[in-house]
């Protein structure tokens, strides 16, 4: 039997895990110092923050949509160590241009220009433009990081393994987030820079994952692809169905995460750093939920918590929204610091809130995420996680551009999270689904 520590043991597991917690470390540590520094320093009312945080959101999605299908082919038809290795050098050069724009910013550089009818500046918008190269870049990751665990890992080490990956993810947030509330944007804008040089040097020992079928043509015509790629791994009723309610979890994370910023600094009247708070809490509790999930169902690619989960998730997001709304009736009258804030009454129930959420949240999705590798064949696995990831990113899109849409409409952040509440109903009917296709697969195999 092998466990999770035995797998971080492992030169066939260990450097493909430490390179991924530098990617989401560095993705985050960069994009929460920006949001922040842009929410906190830039802007100075509610519409435009919360419109800048779903235009930083959608323009991090946007490069799933347009490159995944390519993203899956590559990581079909080469070696996926090879293309980790050369997306890992692809982010010292858009790190330099994100790390640019932050201390231009924070040296008070400006070029004024109109985004989205936002006045804003050139800093920012070379902020932007390399948060959307880190969409890019994770686009490329994004198939191979789950797809490469059954090439390298044995059957039953699959589920171990995908549980590590997104617990691995979480915690390379969570620090990502933390640093980035508390440091100062120069500091980070260094930080950034060295951290990608060093992701890029463990990279290098990822063990070689070459192709493991026929070598096809590479499809250039990227909305062909797409649709034929979506269209094709469709077919399977248990791949559908998680890849449906997978896109619905990430469009209420992707909702949720374009709220805090705002909601915590108009609504909570909080600093940069319980604003930070708040997205650290919310990847600790989804490591957790990855953990926990993989312990109950002791191996085993199930959906059998998949509906209660998500339920949950809904009852826990309803609660913060009614703590919020309780105290948004007497709220501070200047931002808290974090001793402030924990201080405040009821600050406790919004914590315990968020992570409820993310317990939750976490316990639904990682099952699903080791249905699309294990119900397919192995040639097919990277092709399988990229059609996910086209119709993920279509989803969260749409709920970003929702949130920009309700923010430029003039409605309360804090009623914006009674959306996500809502999707959760949604995810928890395309679970019970998946649920039930699992039951009609299995019982199919013992038939035959």
């Amino acid at each position: 039997m092998f466990t999770s520590p035995h797998l971080l043991r492992t030169r066939r597991f260990l450097p493909l895990f430490v390179t991924q917690l530098f990617n989401a470390f560095n993705d985050n540590l960069y994009k929460t110092a920006m949001v922040l520094f842009v929410v906190y320093q830039i802007y100075n009312s509610e519409e435009a923050e919360g419109i800048f945080s779903a235009v930083a959101s959608g323009l991090f999605i946007i490069p799933f949509f347009i490159l995944s299908a390519l993203a899956g082919q590559l990581a079909d038809m080469r070696d996926k160590a090879a293309i980790i290795r050369k997306v890992k050098a692809f982010e010292i050069v858009l790190m330099i241009i994100g790390a640019s724009g932050l201390m231009l910013a924070w040296r008070g550089y400006e070029m004024p220009v109109s985004l989205f009818g936002i006045e804003t500046s050139f800093p920012v918008l070379l902020m932007l433009l390399a948060l959307f190269l880190t969409g890019v870049q994770s686009t490329f990751l994004g198939p191979i990081k789950y797809a490469i665990l059954p090439q390298h890992l044995r059957k039953e080490e699959v589920l171990a393994g995908t549980g590590l990956v997104e617990a691995g993810t979480y915690i390379a947030i969570l620090a990502g987030t933390i640093l980035a509330g508390w440091i100062s944007v120069e500091i980070a804008a260094v930080g950034v820079i060295f951290t990608s040089i060093v992701g890029y040097m463990v990279s290098r020992q990822v063990p070689p994952a070459p192709p493991q079928g026929e070598v096809e043509k590479l499809d250039w015509h990227i909305l062909r692809a797409s649709v034929r790629l979506v269209r094709d791994t469709m077919h399977n009723r248990e791949v559908y169905y998680a890849i449906l309610a997978i896109s619905f979890f990430w469009t209420i994370g992707a909702v949720l995460f374009i709220q805090f910023p705002p909601l915590a600094k108009n609504v909570i009247m909080a600093s940069k750093e319980v604003a930070s708070i708040f997205l650290v809490i919310f990847s600790i509790g989804v490591a957790i939920g990855s953990v926990a999930v993989g312990a109950l169902l002791k191996g085993k690619v199930s959906a059998r918590y998949a509906p209660q989960s998500v339920i949950a998730m809904g009852v826990f997001v309803v609660a913060f929204y009614v703590v919020c709304k309780i105290w948004e009736a007497d709220k501070p009258t200047q931002l808290l610091d974090v001793a402030g804030f924990l201080g405040w009454p009821m600050a406790s129930i919004i914590l315990l809130c968020l992570l409820g959420i993310a317990i939750s949240g976490g316990m639904f999705v990682v099952p699903l995420y080791a249905f699309l590798t294990t119900r397919v064949a192995p040639d097919k696995a990277s092709r399988t996680i990229a059609a996910n990831n086209i119709v993920n990113s279509g989803a969260m899109v749409g709920g970003s551009l929702l949130a920009m849409g309700m923010s430029a409409a003039g409605v309360p952040i804090v009623e914006q999270v009674l959306i996500s509440a809502g999707m959760c109903l949604v995810s928890a009917w395309l679970g019970r689904r998946l649920l039930e296709a699992e039951r009609a697969a299995s019982a199919a195999d013992e038939i035959r």
